[in-house]
């Protein structure tokens, strides 16, 4: 996948976008209307040809109306006892870091274990985030800094913080290396997935970024225009 989008997903995208799509009652033709992609675009991604972009996948969940979330969603069956081994994991890429499950999409309680890996200069967004239950959060390796209420905390290898999880937060990799943080998302409301806030939040960062450096650019080649109209009346 092109990394200008910066995102590979490696769970099975295609799949859910024509469950989506059916339960709908959308055609592939109508669906290429509402998000105004191709109908060759859409099939490539419904058949595992290709793997959307996240801005992609924006456009398709809001001609689908549903959250960009509902693509990550897979609902297997919950159990008591889940083991995960460390090859069989979920990962996500996103831009600059990684998402990997640690079981808990499959737990029947209201437990959510993951593990993110960040890049240097990895972070949540500037708005951060907020969700029912409690935050567990231990640094691995590297170093990563919490903002809770606009106050920093910032974790190194061995260190740990637990707050309230409604407390708007947000993290980044202050580090000049990579870092490794364990979560732990307990006691949230039924029909929560607060994991999702964490990865969407990091795909979200990215997109803002692009769109602000397209704006900045959109706005150089307009006053680069400007000058140049001013320049041929004066020269007149």
């Amino acid at each position: 996948m092109d990394l200008s989008d910066n995102v590979v997903l490696t769970i099975e995208v295609g799949g859910r976008l024509r469950q989506l799509r059916q339960e709908r009652g959308k055609s592939m033709r109508a669906l290429a209307r509402a998000s105004g992609l191709s109908t060759n675009a859409l099939s490539m991604i419904e058949r595992g040809r290709t793997s959307p972009s996240v801005s992609t996948l924006y456009k398709i969940a809001e001609a689908l109306e549903v959250p960009i979330t509902a693509f990550f969603r897979s609902e297997p069956p919950r159990q008591e006892i889940v083991m995960r081994k460390a090859a069989d994991r979920q990962r996500i890429t996103f831009p600059h870091g990684t998402w990997e499950g640690l079981g808990g999409e499959f737990f029947i309680g209201h437990l959510e274990p993951f593990m993110l890996t960040l890049e240097k200069g990895a972070c949540s967004g500037p708005f951060g985030m907020q969700h029912t239950g409690h935050e567990f959060v231990m640094c691995l390796s590297g170093q990563v800094e919490y903002m809770i209420e606009d106050q920093p905390y910032l974790l190194e290898p061995g260190d740990s913080l637990i707050f309230a999880a409604q407390l708007r937060h947000s993290w980044c990799n202050s580090g000049n290396i990579d870092a490794a943080a364990i979560f732990v998302l307990s006691g949230f409301e039924q029909g929560e997935r607060p994991s999702e806030f964490h990865l969407i939040s990091g795909m979200k960062s990215e997109i803002m970024s692009q769109v602000t450096r397209q704006s900045e650019l959109e706005n150089h080649v307009v006053k680069k225009d400007n000058f140049i109209e001013d320049v041929k009346v004066k020269e007149i």
